[in-house]
């Protein structure tokens, strides 16, 4: 039962991140430096930065999963699922980090589709919410068993 509850609480880290990041500290900190040149890299930062969290609180949610396993044998269907679930997120961090971010610098200095790559960019941090807020309401079910 402990491993359950330590889960919830990692799960809970990962969403909240993602929601404090997205939904709060960007929007402020592009409404309070009010020049997206000052204000973008920033951002791009705490992004990164939340990339690498998710990252790790997903791994630590994988290894915790697999190992709250209460039968000992292969883990049953509605874990599977949240496993799944898991590492969907954590690659659409991978992608986000790794292909977007690129992408949008690239766009930056050369003139290319920012926009496109922003749409994308927000269309991976939106899928890294769901997924880690999809985690966690299947963990925080009344039964322990997942």
């Amino acid at each position: 039962m402990p491993l359950h509850r330590v889960s919830i609480f990692i799960a809970a880290l990962w969403w909240g991140g993602i929601t404090a990041l997205s939904f709060l500290a960007v929007p402020t900190l592009f409404a309070q430096l009010g020049n997206p040149a000052v204000a973008g890299p920033v951002a791009a930062k705490l992004f990164s930065l939340q990339c690498y969290a998710g990252l790790l609180l997903g791994l630590a949610l994988l290894v915790m999963l697999r190992r709250g396993n209460e039968q000992g044998g292969p883990p049953n269907g509605a874990t599977m699922t949240t496993l799944g679930i898991v590492v969907l997120g954590m690659l659409l961090a991978l992608l986000q980090e790794f292909g977007v971010a690129q992408n949008i610098v690239t766009a930056r200095a050369s003139g290319g589709n920012l926009r496109l790559w922003h749409g994308v960019g927000t269309a991976m941090v939106l899928g890294q919410w769901l997924c880690a807020g999809a985690v966690l309401w299947r963990l925080s079910r009344a039964s322990p068993a997942r």
